[in-house]
């Protein structure tokens, strides 16, 4: 068995930033497993530990010597490579030399591919010791970040600037060199609690080490501290902390020796709405508010600081200065923005450019207002709710030239909400407000309310069909007005229950923009392009959700104008094709129908022309055509279905005894409209061709 030991990889530098962090945790692990494996090294288990001034490989069991390598290389056919003499020719000298073998050890090889001649080359492994530098070396250099920097008069770059190399193999130092630095066995403390060098024995021996030195580099371990600190110092004040995962994530990779401590501030400003209290103190200063069992937030929060934990109650009293400037610059602002009536910032969006060729922002909510109107009418929508729908649409960007929102631009629609009610608006104006801007990402939450669907979905249509319009649809995966986010709310939307078809919201949405100067487009092709591309997201939602790509396109072909109906028609066929293969049998004999129909000649067939096995498919069309009406105009789409199946019998007798294209003109043409009128049947529910057999 090949002897192995530990491997610690760790390279020093100054606080990468948190995000980053994490992503070359990830990339690091996956690279180093691949270039060990290319390498040839055998190992047991490798992980990559990351904090604010290190990022540590760590292997296990990692072989002492490469694993030999025999390699047969293919050279030139056999007729090429030796004469008639059976002399070795040119080609097969320097094919030899330049896989530095003998050219008498070149080995023949006749099969199925030919007769050539092939080198061995046997490679012995050699010792890891002299593999590692360059590897380790290479894989510091090939992190991807997604900034980087140079420092000192070097070309090398990094997140930050690396200060100090450690690679040790079981006790013995590996050589790596980057950024003019060779690795040794000096490893750094805490940057304040023990900010000298550790020397390290040996790779078993850094985990002790560095955590002498007060450094928890395995982020993971600090996550548990951090987060078990939290959950005591909230508890101990009889409350609860509130912890997004992306904050405590961050924050957990902003301190490498985490201490918790709990600070307070003024009560007087719990009367500025909770979301601006939380945004301070979550995103500007990573702090954990705090809340009561009844959830109503408390004048405290919990910190977790990177400082000597001695000296917290000094380095809280710090963080309550900054938290409270931060909060009385909030509460002003709040003020200020409720001394003026909400609706008169409607026209201070007409100074902000919402797109250079679509104009300003006051003429997009122009658009929206309009727009939504027509939506409600289209959808249905009873007058009560299209009115507080087209109050919404007017006010829905108007808290985007608040002081709050711009100090804290993750608030908008959030403090649309609050400055609408406060202005005496109806709680439907109200909450649609911040509703317009859902679904953000996916998994979000679609709109609840009617009138927030309605201004969400004329928002997200208004953006895209104005930049179609302008010839700036999305490329590649470049994306800058997310449209292709925007496609699948309103797709969620619309299939949550808002009747709408893609059509007649594509045309209102283009009516916006009919009267512009700025731009000038073609109609029909953009609400063709429009339409194409709200349909290629449709066709992943619908993908995701379980339904065969040949479902997908079957019913797409006929019904993609409808989402909800399409997700119905998707639904009922692949219900239908999991039960039974009549499907299946039924699409192979629609589409040679379909290949040999022909629709100018119409679909009445004449029933004296006809014979036995044409009568009973006429009869048998018939009936299933009075029932299909009927199942599809209460969009009944299994009872459609198996409407369609029992024509299985009739068909296939009809194909079996039928010579289709008789010589007769007068039968062939009789015999096509027989077919016509089976396709349009079929067709009335999707293109059954598309179904793969």
């Amino acid at each position: 068995m090949t002897a192995a030991r530990e491997l610690i990889f760790e390279i020093g530098a100054e606080e990468i930033p948190s995000s980053p962090l994490y992503a070359a945790i990830g990339q690091l692990k996956a690279d180093t497993e691949a270039a060990l494996a290319a390498a040839r090294l055998g190992f047991g288990v490798v992980d990559v530990f990351g904090s604010p001034r290190r990022l540590v490989v760590r292997v296990t069991d990692l072989a002492e010597q490469q694993a030999d390598h025999t390699e047969r290389v293919k050279g030139p056919a056999i007729k090429a490579a030796f004469d008639a003499e059976g002399d070795p020719t040119r080609a097969a000298e320097g094919f030899a030399r330049s896989k530095g073998v003998d050219v008498a050890a070149l080995e023949r090889v006749e099969d199925e591919a030919g007769a050539y001649v092939y080198a061995v080359i046997d490679e012995p492994g050699r010792p890891a010791a002299d593999v590692l530098p360059a590897l380790l070396g290479g894989l510091v250099a090939g992190i991807d970040w997604p900034k980087s920097m140079r420092w000192g008069s070097g070309e090398t770059r990094f997140s930050r600037p690396v200060r100090w190399l450690l690679a040790l193999f079981g006790d013995e130092v590996v050589p790596v060199g980057f950024a003019g630095l060779a690795a040794g066995r000096t490893t750094f403390g805490h940057r304040f609690l023990a900010p000298g060098p550790v020397e390290v024995a040996s790779a078993a021996e850094y985990a002790a080490a560095v955590a002498g030195a007060l450094v928890t580099f395995d982020h993971a371990e600090r996550a548990a501290v951090a987060r078990e600190g939290i959950d005591a110092a909230a508890a101990a004040h009889g409350a609860r902390a509130v912890v997004p995962e992306k904050v405590f994530a961050e924050v957990v990779n902003l301190v490498e020796h985490p201490t918790v401590g709990v600070g307070r501030f003024d009560e007087e400003f719990l009367e500025v709405p909770r979301e601006v209290l939380e945004t301070a103190m979550q995103s500007h200063q990573r702090y954990f508010p705090l809340e009561d069992a009844d959830g109503r937030l408390l004048p405290a929060f919990v910190v977790v600081h990177n400082g000597d934990p001695g000296r917290t109650e000094a380095i809280v009293a710090g963080h309550e200065r900054v938290i409270r400037a931060r909060l009385a610059d909030a509460a002003f602002f709040y003020a200020e923005d409720l001394a003026r009536p909400f609706a008169s910032y409607v026209d201070d969006l007409e100074r902000i450019v919402f797109q250079e060729k679509l104009g300003t922002l006051g003429a997009k909510v122009a658009r929206i207002e309009a727009l939504t109107a027509r939506l409600a009418s289209l959808a249905g929508v009873d007058e009560a709710r299209t009115a507080e729908a087209v109050r919404a649409a007017h006010l829905c960007k108007a808290d985007l030239v608040t002081h709050v929102v711009i100090e804290f631009p993750s608030l908008q629609g959030v403090m649309g909400r609050y400055y609408a009610a406060a202005a005496g608006e109806p709680a439907g104006v109200a909450e649609a407000i911040p509703a317009h801007y859902q679904p953000r990402f996916a998994g979000d939450a679609l709109p609840a309310t009617v009138p927030g669907r309605l201004v969400s979905v004329a928002d997200k249509l208004d953006t895209m069909c104005g930049i179609f319009a302008a010839g700036m649809a999305p490329t590649g995966s470049a994306d800058p007005y997310a449209l292709r986010r925007g496609a699948l709310g309103i797709l969620g939307i619309v299939l949550d229950g808002l009747d709408l078809t893609l059509a007649d919201a594509i045309d209102a949405a283009l009516d916006g923009y009919a009267d512009s100067d700025a731009v000038a487009f073609d109609r029909a092709e953009t609400a063709a392009a429009v339409s194409a591309f709200v349909t290629g997201r449709f066709e992943g939602v619908l993908r995701d959700r379980g339904h065969a790509y040949d479902t997908v396109a079957a019913v797409l072909a006929v019904a993609a104008d409808d989402p909800a109906d399409a997700l119905a028609r998707c639904e009922a066929l692949t219900a239908m094709r999991a039960e039974s293969d009549v499907m299946e049998d039924l699409s192979v004999a629609f589409t040679r129908a379909k290949n040999l129909a022909r629709p100018e000649l119409g679909i009445d067939a004449d029933p004296a022309l006809m014979t036995a096995e044409e009568t009973a498919l006429a009869a048998a069309l018939a009936t299933a055509g009075e029932t299909a009406a009927g199942a599809l105009a209460d969009a009944d789409y299994p009872a459609l279905l198996a409407t369609l199946a029992s024509l299985r019998a009739p068909i296939d007798a009809f194909f079996d005894s039928v010579l289709v294209m008789d010589p007769d003109e007068r039968l062939r043409d009789n015999r096509l409209r027989l077919l016509n009128r089976f396709v349009s049947l079929f067709e009335r529910f999707a293109d059954f061709s598309r179904l793969a057999g």
